[in-house]
């Protein structure tokens, strides 16, 4: 017996143990050692708000709040230390994708959770809702005006639907497709967007006809088609049960819960809360269909020189076709501010830089561009830390700033907590704050012509012959 003991206590110790058993530190479904209380924050001087990265939620610019909860979060700032005697608490954003956020509470990463959107509690431990932050919201269909108008979700059946991660819709949409097949249909066709996207991107892109249609918070879809002219909302069809916003804390923070709801129960939305959204959202360039008759009668007269360039410089031809597409709508003949010249907008300078003369040509045009961003690549944004999205966003912000000025924005983001190795929703809330939107528009432009033409890859290269090559 003792023998076998000492057998089976060999096996054991060389068995190898689960992988989640050998990572160190705490993990989402642990419970941390402490739970900071109102009492504890007003110590630090700081509340850590999880709040949603997307820009309708919680973006600001140059100081002014567009994102919804920015404001109320501004106000709820301003509850907090109203009639204090000790020091002021001061509130830390902490922006993660919506699908992180609760997960991230659980973990003690922040105090407060503050979406800005639907987000069900599901099965988090330890959480627990404020009273409703919007009440009675329902789920629409967004789609652009003149397309085709539904009666119900059921005659979507076969068509395409655009979700962002983490959108409450996913779960109301699947139960319409269970019954859609129950019925022997064909199922809606969730389409779940790139990670760079927001709710904001996917409406941008349904306007500009890349998505048919989406399904959102009714709130969302009317604040942005005040500012988005061409969508269409169906309010009439909605989806699911109406449902309430809420905020998010750990159940054993009960002080500072208590002060959520006495906040919330007496917070009434300033009148003019979407002044600065509008103002700013009203000048930003918006993003058009690329893939029209126009745009791909373009596009295959180019493709050649962008795909022979793209390959030497080890860049993908799409993201070269997006940037020409923003830079100048795919016109060799284009001509620009300072100098700027041809498909790529490239100037004499940027071209000599290169080793290039004669941008009025198209191939040395190709070439001029196509180097500079390899050269900018190589150059600032070629450590292992950054995936290729990530490192082609970098490298676009840094062709319309300069690489400088981008370093000095990610050095800028690590100083305040914020990933430096991330543009989309970390480093560019930097360049928010203090340079405006213009670069930020830029590589999302940039960005959503690459995902719509992604989208048709196999097509716009040429169907097999191309996809054997």
């Amino acid at each position: 017996m003792t023998r076998l003991f000492a057998l089976l206590l060999c096996l054991l110790v060389l068995t190898p143990w689960p992988a989640i058993a050998r990572v160190m530190g705490p993990q989402a479904w642990q419970t941390p050692a402490t739970v900071r209380d109102l009492a504890e924050i007003r110590r630090s001087g700081v509340l850590r708000v999880l709040v949603n990265q997307s820009r309708n939620s919680s973006g600001e610019v140059k100081g002014e709040a567009i994102g919804v909860e920015s404001v109320r979060l501004r106000a709820f700032e301003q509850y907090l230390n109203r009639g204090s005697k000790g020091p002021a608490i001061r509130l830390k954003l902490i922006p993660k994708a919506k699908d992180q956020l609760l997960g991230a509470l659980q973990r003690g990463e922040g105090d407060l959770v503050a979406p800005g959107e639907l987000l069900p509690l599901g099965t988090a431990r330890q959480v627990s809702r404020s009273r409703a932050v919007v009440m009675d919201v329902r789920m629409v269909l967004v789609s652009r005006q003149g397309s085709h108008r539904y009666k119900s979700y059921e005659q979507l059946s076969g068509r395409s639907v655009a979700l962002p991660a983490g959108s409450a819709a996913g779960a109301a949409l699947e139960v319409i497709n269970q019954n859609l097949m129950k019925a022997g249909r064909a199922p809606i066709v969730v389409e779940w967007v790139d990670p760079t996207l927001a709710v904001e991107d996917v409406l941008e892109m349904v306007q500009a006809g890349v998505y048919p249609a989406t399904v959102v918070e009714q709130t969302i879809a009317q604040r942005w088609v005040k500012v988005l002219p061409k969508l269409r909302v169906d309010s009439q069809l909605t989806l699911g049960n109406a449902a309430d916003m809420h905020w998010f804390l750990r159940k054993d923070a009960s002080m500072l819960h208590a002060s959520v709801d006495r906040f919330l129960q007496a917070y009434t939305a300033p009148v003019n809360q979407d002044a600065a959204f509008e103002s700013v959202y009203r000048r930003l360039y918006r993003v058009q269909y690329p893939l029209d008759r126009t745009g791909r009668q373009r596009l295959e007269k180019v493709r050649p020189t962008l795909q022979l360039h793209a390959r030497q410089q080890e860049i993908d031809w799409l993201n070269l076709a997006a940037l020409a597409f923003k830079e100048s709508t795919l016109n060799p003949a284009a001509r620009g501010a300072s100098g700027a010249t041809g498909l790529m907008q490239v100037t004499p300078a940027t071209a000599r830089s290169m080793g290039v003369t004669d941008i009025g040509k198209l191939d040395n045009n190709v070439l001029a561009s196509a180097k500079y961003l390899a050269n900018i690549r190589r150059n600032y944004f070629a450590s292992s830390r950054l995936n290729e999205r990530e490192r082609m966003a970098f490298v676009l912000a840094a062709y319309n700033l300069g690489p400088q000025r981008v370093q000095s924005l990610r050095a800028e983001a690590r100083r305040q907590g914020l990933n430096p190795d991330q543009w989309f929703f970390q480093v560019e809330r930097v360049a928010m704050a203090t340079m405006g939107m213009g670069v930020v528009s830029y590589v999302n432009a940039v960005n959503k012509y690459f995902l719509a033409y992604t989208r048709e890859r196999y097509l716009l290269e040429g169907g097999p012959q191309s996809a054997a090559n």
